[in-house]
């Protein structure tokens, strides 16, 4: 049985939650992959409160996972291996600040890895424009309703989870294979 302190919290948004689920869903050392909100001024804000785009709340996952079988900084290269990080308040045809690209740390050494990778991406230019990824404190997360939770697990053959989801799971797979679970 695990503990507590074999535990270790990742909040991180990069558009659709059913995206982001999808991959860390697949992870290697992750235990549990929560979608919600994050980063708003709303409390227990609603979907369609998200969606309309006046919460400020970002679609975000809350990633669970053991730092001894997967670091912080793994899971920030899937993060930033999976969507794209230098688009402003949009990922794909989701348009808005709530599919923003977003890490919310949950302490001092996150913050500072992710300074790190997202530093080291810069400097290797791995992308073709700049990152612009927003780094905040941990604000209180949201749990989404329950519709949303495994939405790709249960729902593979929507239009979106086929033209949209199955893709970045497909890159996740083929671009991370050591770390991919089945």
């Amino acid at each position: 049985m695990m503990t507590q302190e074999h535990r270790e919290i990742a909040t991180v948004g990069g558009g659709c939650f059913w995206c982001t689920e999808a991959v860390f869903d697949r992870l290697k050392g992750v235990i549990s992959v929560e979608s919600g909100y994050a980063g708003g001024r709303d409390p227990n804000p609603s979907y369609e409160d998200v969606c309309g785009g006046a919460t400020g709340h970002a679609e975000v996952v809350q990633v669970t996972f053991d730092p001894a079988q997967v670091s912080y900084r793994d899971i920030l290269r899937v993060f930033f291996g999976t969507h794209d990080p230098t688009t402003l308040n949009r990922q794909g045809a989701d348009v808005g600040t709530q599919y923003r690209s977003v890490i919310f740390y949950h302490s001092e050494e996150q913050r500072r890895v992710a300074e790190e990778v997202m530093r080291d991406l810069g400097d290797r230019e791995i992308f073709e424009s700049p990152i612009v990824t927003e780094l905040s404190p941990a604000p209180p997360f949201y749990m989404a309703e329950s519709y949303h939770q495994e939405y790709f697990a249960r729902n593979p053959g929507q239009g979106y989870c086929q033209v949209v989801v199955a893709p970045k799971v497909a890159k996740f797979r083929k671009e991370f294979a050591g770390q991919f679970r089945d």
